[in-house]
């Protein structure tokens, strides 16, 4: 595109700025919004399934049933993460409930192990402390991006971890330790990841189907990080039936 004089680019520059800051904000709330819907479902789902006796047995006693749910997961958060180019909105959106429905039925068992008032009062401490990290993030003149990467080392780490004291530790101690470590983990990462959502959502032209498929993936990370942290905290706090 050319331009005559330095009035037409200055003109054209506003008008790009103007596009920018009327996008951004709708943006922002569908992340929101697709994040809380996702939550909503995961909740229902777990009590759902978690009081149609049926249907917890099938999934807990049936291995087959149990880790093809688990691999579906995985499944669904990388399809959405790696070709969300590829797909469109529709679909993008339907795998990611499915998402929410797969998790939702995998934590039902949480409603057998904790009490209900411990599992409430677990649910708002993760509310305040997700919110109050993901204005942070938001608000923060600091970038992230380096804290971001030890974050996603550290998220590995704990994995291997995890895995190490299921299969062969089985340690209450490491447990309790690996919990505190996933907490802490997971409160940098809604910091890191929400600065991240709002940086790339910034930059987006227009709330068009490709910058909509952006904000999804981004609700897709918050919801994460937010079952992530509940269930830590859960596990240092949350009161055994």
């Amino acid at each position: 595109m050319n331009y005559n004089n330095d009035y037409e680019l200055s003109e054209y520059a506003q008008e790009r700025q103007w596009d920018v800051s009327a996008a951004f904000p709708v943006l922002m709330r569908k992340v929101y919004v697709w994040m809380t819907l996702a939550l909503v479902i995961t909740g229902f789902t777990a009590y759902g399934v978690a009081n149609s006796p049926g249907v917890l047995q099938a999934i807990y006693t049936n291995r087959i049933l149990f880790w093809g749910l688990i691999i579906a997961e995985f499944a669904l958060v990388i399809g959405v993460s790696a070709a969300i180019n590829k797909l469109s909105l529709p679909v993008a959106t339907l795998m990611f409930v499915a998402y929410s429905v797969i998790n939702g039925a995998l934590l039902s068992y949480i409603f057998l192990a904790y009490t209900s008032s411990s599992i409430a009062t677990v649910f708002f401490i993760t509310a305040g402390t997700f919110a109050a990290m993901a204005i942070v993030g938001y608000t923060t003149k600091t970038d992230l991006s380096s804290i971001g990467k030890y974050l996603l080392m550290a998220l590995i780490g704990l994995i291997i971890a995890t895995l190490v004291n299921v299969f062969f530790v089985k340690s209450t101690g490491l447990d309790l330790i690996i919990s505190y470590a996933g907490v802490l983990i997971f409160v940098g990462l809604t910091a890191y990841d929400s600065q991240k959502i709002k940086q790339m959502l910034m930059q987006a032209p227009d709330a068009g189907e490709v910058a909509q498929k952006y904000a999804l993936l981004g609700a897709l990370s918050l919801y994460l990080d937010f079952i992530n942290l509940f269930i830590y905290l859960l596990r240092i706090f949350g009161k055994r039936e």
